[in-house]
């Protein structure tokens, strides 16, 4: 009988998972008018520290070597290096990072990075304080700039600027949101808008159109490169410009499905097999159960055979059917 807790992880497809997006809380200090309706009240029984490690030693015994920490704001959390330093210590996992929004970073940049933390993901949609009022109804906007500067200084191994990108909102900022990470050491991507908010995308090709248009040279990186750097950079695609690598992240126009890597565990212990999907495991009732390793491995390998192909994002009215990504944990 093959053993549950063996690598590979496959999913229904056949595709292998090796990268755990892993939510620690739902809550958070802004409300990006993209992620989180003001409706949201957020989950309970959160997985504690010690719980969120078991699950991530399962799926690293899976084959699982690349984590990342999401919420909501994953730094809210009284106890995230103890979170940090619990999962940077288990054996199999090579990447460690977080997505956050920066605000509570200053104080944290170094402690984390000393915590085990490889990368950080760093949110910043704009470059006005009044463009950030009206994309979160919360927030210091003066806070994020200090948690960026705090990060660029900090020694991490890579470090990306991530900016969903909203017709009529902040698309005019493109270039100046490249100028801004290249000159402090930062890999700038830009996110399609994906449909579990308000707001509009603007595609990927008009993008990397404008910034042309804008005077910024940029060449698509060779697709070996890509490859090479398939483990740290997820779905995003890059181009080269002068000052550094710029990313993109196409849900809609350019479907990243096909190579999937990504299992998705909610803050609350519910295993997503995808995005755009409802399908889950209630992975917490298992552990506070008294569940095994092995049994924790089959629910696990369930879920993840009704995994499909790809996300139903463009389908009519799927909109309407999907969580908030605050809820899903992005």
């Amino acid at each position: 009988m093959t053993d549950p807790l063996a690598p590979p992880l496959l999913d229904a497809q056949g595709r292998r998972m090796t990268y755990l997006r892993l939510s620690i809380t739902d809550r958070c200090n802004f409300r990006c008018n993209y992620c989180s309706p003001a409706s949201w009240g957020g989950k309970r029984d959160m997985l504690d520290a010690r719980e969120l490690a078991r699950i991530t030693s399962v799926f690293a015994s899976m084959g699982i070597r690349r984590v990342r920490l999401t919420g909501g704001e994953p730094l809210i959390r009284p106890d995230i290096l103890d979170i940090t330093r619990n999962i940077a210590a288990l054996p199999g996992i090579q990447h460690l990072a977080i997505t956050t929004n920066a605000s509570f970073l200053a104080p944290l940049a170094v402690p984390l990075r000393e915590a085990g933390v490889t990368q950080l993901n760093l949110s910043l949609d704009t470059l006005s304080p009044e463009t950030f009022r009206r994309i979160s109804r919360q927030g210091d906007f003066d806070n994020i700039l200090r948690g960026i500067d705090a990060a660029a200084g900090a020694g991490y191994a890579s470090l990306k600027l991530n900016a969903v990108v909203m017709r009529g909102v902040n698309d005019g900022e493109v270039p100046a949101l490249v100028a801004y990470a290249h000159a402090r050491g930062l890999t700038p991507r830009f996110i399609e808008l994906m449909p579990f908010g308000q707001g509009t995308p603007v595609p990927t090709a008009e993008l990397i159109e404008r910034l042309q248009a804008s005077g910024l040279p940029l060449e698509p990186e060779p697709e070996e490169a890509s490859d090479a750097a398939s483990l740290t950079s997820g779905p995003a695609r890059y181009w080269r410009a002068p000052g550094g690598r710029v990313g993109f992240i196409s849900p809609l126009t350019q479907n990243f499905c096909g190579g999937c890597n990504r299992v998705r565990v909610a803050s609350n212990g519910d295993l997503r097999s995808c995005l755009g999907g409802r399908a889950q495991a209630p992975l917490h009732q298992l552990i506070r159960g008294g569940a095994s390793d092995v049994e924790l491995a089959v629910a696990i390998r369930r879920a993840l055979g009704d995994k499909p192909d790809g996300h139903r994002f463009t389908e009519p009215g799927n909109g309407a059917t999907l969580l908030s990504m605050m809820g899903i944990g992005g």
